[in-house]
């Protein structure tokens, strides 16, 4: 397990840097035009506190990857748009917007109902596909394993618009369980968060039971499966120490 999380966090490594390098490239090809664009429209009007001083105060007067004004090779890539907009962000240095809001302290603030909302839904959901893929599984080929893979297809052809709509009128409107929006801080925000958890499960059942049912009929077909049963092993024990062990 500890070779797993290591060898993901590596992968994490390039697939940030290219982000990073990517989001950069668009960020300034598509700043740069709307700030031409703005220039003409009111060269006018900020003639008098001047454009360059606008750009110095926001550090976009400096190149983009290399400094070729400063002596020293290290003031030649740190004194650049590249290293100051983008490299910082490794350090989650994020530095302030275009109005002087510190983006790091924004982002602080708004995290909290986010990841309230993401983990519940992430970690609850996964308990739920998972034991019901491996019902379906360890029920094979019955009535049960029929009709959850219809279930399932029902489920994923139905839009999470429904859920939402459905779920705000039903819990809120007609039962009057949860507020229909909003959040609060501290335990108040469980009232909130019910509804959104909820349908934020039920509707990621359809696809990922599918796909964990598929993965765990997919292994219960391997050797090391087949030597297992042929040991006198019962199906549960080799569904649930060995199949989901492996998933």
């Amino acid at each position: 397990m500890f070779a797993y999380i290591v060898r993901r966090v590596l992968y994490a490594i390039p697939i940030l840097i290219g982000v990073n390098l990517i989001t950069f490239a668009l960020f300034f090809v598509v700043n740069t035009a709307r700030r031409h664009g703005a220039h003409a429209a009111r060269r006018e009007a900020r003639h008098a506190r001047g454009d360059r001083q606008v750009e110095a105060e926001r550090g976009y007067d400096l190149p983009l990857v290399w400094n070729s004004n400063e002596e020293t090779l290290f003031n030649k890539a740190s004194k650049t748009i590249f290293t100051q907009k983008s490299v910082k962000l490794f350090i989650f240095d994020f530095g302030y917007s275009e109005d002087q809001r510190d983006i790091g302290s924004e982002i602080r603030a708004r995290m909290w109902p986010s990841l309230a909302l993401a983990l519940p839904v992430f970690l609850v959901g996964l308990a739920v596909c998972i034991t019901f893929a491996l019902l379906m599984a360890f029920f094979r080929a019955t009535y049960l394993d029929i009709w959850g893979v219809v279930l399932c297809v029902a489920m994923m052809s139905i839009s999470t618009l429904f859920y939402i709509i459905g779920g705000q009128y039903i819990a809120s409107k007609v039962w009057h369980l949860v507020p229909i929006s909003g959040y609060a801080g501290g335990l108040d925000a469980a009232k909130f968060l019910v509804l959104p958890v909820v349908i934020g499960v039920i509707s990621g059942i359809g696809a990922s039971s599918r796909w964990y049912r598929t993965l765990f009929l997919e292994e219960m077909g391997k050797d090391y499966v087949r030597t297992a049963r042929a040991k006198g092993l019962a199906e549960s024990v080799v569904l649930f120490r060995h199949v989901l062990k492996t998933r």
